[in-house]
């Protein structure tokens, strides 16, 4: 029996971390790795303790900030960043398995936190429908390795 990638056993990982998110429009799932250790997880969502944005708001989910994105949510990478650091572990060096590409925002908190790979399965342009995914942009740019991950 052929054993499975690591890589694959991450983003498998992510996909269904993605499932737990209770974010009525997108749900996306991360695992931040050193070598082949998980060292935390996430997923999108309103911070810990306070709601569930399905629950709370039903179908149409949290209320939308000016660019129409969730503006209750943390986005997975900075769950699994914020857990992650939160918990004393240090994630400079590290690679980050995650089901949608990054955002800019969360790429420059990937830049600054010095995750040095990012991979990555559907597109935050696309799914966002705009021209260009500025996060992955942004951290090629600067050094951060990123891959459009393909499923084996």
């Amino acid at each position: 029996m052929e054993k499975p990638k690591f890589d694959d056993i991450f983003m498998e990982l992510a996909i269904n971390l993605a499932r737990r998110s209770h974010c009525v429009r997108a749900q996306v799932g991360a695992v931040l790795v050193n070598d082949t250790r998980i060292i935390s997880i996430g997923y999108n969502g309103p911070p810990a303790g306070t709601h569930n944005c399905d629950e709370e708001f039903g179908e149409a989910g949290c209320p939308r900030d000016s660019k129409g994105s969730c503006s209750l949510a943390l986005h997975a990478e900075q769950n699994a960043i914020l857990y992650a650091t939160k918990n004393g572990a240090n994630v400079e060096g590290s690679t980050l398995y995650v089901t949608l590409s990054p955002c800019i925002a969360c790429a420059r908190v990937i830049y600054s936190m010095k995750i040095k790979k990012v991979l990555y399965l559907n597109s935050y342009a696309e799914y966002k429908g705009i021209g260009v995914d500025e996060g992955v942009e942004f951290l090629r740019k600067f050094g951060t390795e990123v891959i459009k991950y393909e499923m084996s």
